[in-house]
């Protein structure tokens, strides 16, 4: 075995044509945004944990990286490209100086691993894309609910471990897919009993909860809670865990097709997972069928014109954030007066809304969270940035239906989230050249 390396591109930058409808079939990578927690709750564990399904895209790598430094040995079978085996280090290790992990939002999940190998965590502030204040104040909330010392300063945070609860009883103040997630792998490494009020039950949520259930960890979950219990012993043999295929790299190949007026299919991808999706393109007119593992979208002659509403949510069954910024490339070629919020993100509008306006697109801006246009709008080309991974995706979008040659720049930020989405459209038939 050995450690797989980090995919290398190098080009920094992709000129983007219009051209023919879109169309053919492409497979979604495994979700970054599964894969990250779905990495800590192994490393939580203690025990062996074979992934498939473990993307390239570059803040994973990033992630496998700060875990082997932090004391578990990453392994990747040579032959079984996409799988990454965890495992427990030697023993206890030392508090490990991870300045790097400020390049991450997720770095916030390497808590419990870090508590599991030195009983105690130290990391920067958490980095990622620039979308506005996401602060982990509740993150500490929870540790605190586990008997934990919290300390920070303008530098970082540190999490000592407290005193071992049998029981830990926390209600969340709004649904974050992050608190929940670090409450459950931090009642791994405990192995304490949680009760966890007003959940996040996203897939990547749930994802981790039926992990821990092939470890013995029984959850019982409802809207209101989820109810954690321990395993009644330790089962033997290492754990195989499937990451899921990334729903927001389908939802934009999705976008991408559909603003084309092509036809294709995007597989690899749990169905269900992309059900807010679908009955908002159902009600734009846009026939799409999905199945278990696919999602195929067919050629339509006219769409409905109906006014789009599309707000984020973390509500159960709600609209993921990170589908809005392609429905909003889509949504510029769509007839119609279009409605879109996410106060998940408050600073994600201020990132693309200026960026699809040197494209021409024209976008009233409510509040920072909330904007309106009409289209369908005629978009010119232009040289734009990527200032996040959202937005480098939806200004992609953009690109192929605008005339003339469009430049997207900062396509670091969108390897940060995509192993190499340029590639799965050209599949489809996009006209994408890289450049250095």
């Amino acid at each position: 075995m050995s450690i797989a390396p980090t995919r290398a591109t190098g080009f920094n930058a992709v000129t983007v044509r219009p051209g023919p409808p879109l169309g053919g079939t492409v497979r979604a990578d495994g979700s970054k945004n599964a894969a990250l927690p779905l990495l800590a709750a192994a490393a939580s564990l203690g025990r062996g944990v074979h992934l498939s399904g473990v993307p390239a895209s570059a803040d994973v790598q990033l992630m496998l990286g700060l875990l082997q430094r932090c004391g578990y040995r990453i392994a990747r079978p040579v032959t079984e490209p996409g799988d990454v085996i965890v495992l427990p280090g030697p023993g206890s290790a030392e508090l490990p100086e991870l300045a790097d992990a400020a390049r991450i939002r997720a770095s916030y999940y390497l808590v419990a691993p870090l508590l599991a190998a030195c009983g105690q965590a130290a990391l920067p502030w958490p980095g990622g894309c620039q979308i506005g204040e996401r602060g982990i104040d509740l993150h500490f909330k929870v540790y605190e609910g586990f008997g934990d010392q919290v300390l920070f300063d303008d530098t970082g945070y540190r999490v000592r471990a407290g005193t071992r609860r049998d029981n830990v009883v926390l209600t969340l103040p709004f649904r974050s897919r992050g608190a929940s997630i670090a409450a459950l792998c931090r009642a791994v490494v405990s192995g304490s009993r949680l009760e966890l009020g007003n959940p996040n039950l996203s897939p990547e949520t749930t994802a981790v909860l039926a992990a821990l259930g092939t470890a013995g960890w029984q959850a019982h979950t409802s809207e209101e809670r989820i109810v954690l219990l321990p395993p009644p012993g330790v089962p033997a043999g290492t754990l195989s865990w499937q990451v899921p295929g990334d729903k927001i790299e389908a939802a934009t190949l999705t976008c991408a097709i559909a603003a084309t007026g092509g036809q294709g299919c995007i597989e690899g991808v749990h169905g269900p997972d992309l059900n807010p999706l679908v009955e908002l393109l159902d009600w734009l007119g846009i026939p799409v069928t999905l199945t278990s593992d696919a999602i195929t979208v067919h050629h339509t002659r006219e769409v409905s014109g109906q006014p789009l509403r599309a707000i984020a949510s973390l509500a159960p069954d709600g609209l993921d954030a990170d589908f809005e910024p392609p429905l909003i490339a889509l949504a510029l070629t769509l007839p119609g007066r279009h409605l879109f919020g996410d106060d998940i993100n408050p600073g994600r509008h201020g990132n693309l809304l200026p960026q699809l306006a040197f494209l021409g697109a024209e976008i009233e801006e409510i509040t920072p969270t909330l904007c309106r246009l009409s289209g369908a709008q005629r978009l010119t080309g232009a040289a734009v940035r990527a200032t996040d991974i959202r937005t480098g995706s939806a200004l992609i979008i953009a690109g192929l239906n605008a005339r003339g040659a469009t430049t997207v720049t900062g396509m670091d930020q969108l390897r940060r989230g995509h192993a190499d989405l340029p590639s799965k459209l050209r599949q489809l038939g996009a006209d994408i050249t890289e450049a250095q």
